[in-house]
């Protein structure tokens, strides 16, 4: 008897699997992803990565991972964040193209790169 059952219920697993198509096509499946390719992390008393490539009109974020405050400043005085301190997030968005270089106002040795293309 727990054979029959066995294969009764196999059988039906196997029937019930067909049954999500219909008209015999398959149903689009829709992934959806977040992605970081716009985040800066500040670590190591560097920007990382340090040269960023976006398209006009993007935001770009930086987080200061570090134990040290830091902050975010145009070579130009374009932008330029408050005095971050670990766990703060800057973000500027670039409605320009070209290139922006960029560094710590405390810590001039670290520097960046946004490239607006």
């Amino acid at each position: 008897m727990n054979k029959t059952w066995l294969i009764a219920f196999l059988m039906l697993a196997v029937l019930l699997s067909g049954c999500t198509a219909q008209n015999g096509q398959t149903q689009p499946t829709t992934v959806t992803t977040t992605t970081t390719t716009n985040a800066v992390d500040i670590t190591g008393f560097a920007f990382s990565p340090a040269t960023i490539t976006v398209t006009k009109g993007t935001t770009v974020g930086w987080k200061n991972k570090d134990t040290t405050a830091h902050t975010v400043t145009a070579i130009d005085n374009s932008f330029t964040s408050e005095t971050l301190n670990q766990d703060d997030t800057y973000s500027h968005t670039f409605d320009e193209a070209g290139t922006f270089d960029y560094q710590c106002s405390l810590h001039p040795n670290m520097r960046g790169r946004v490239i607006v293309t």
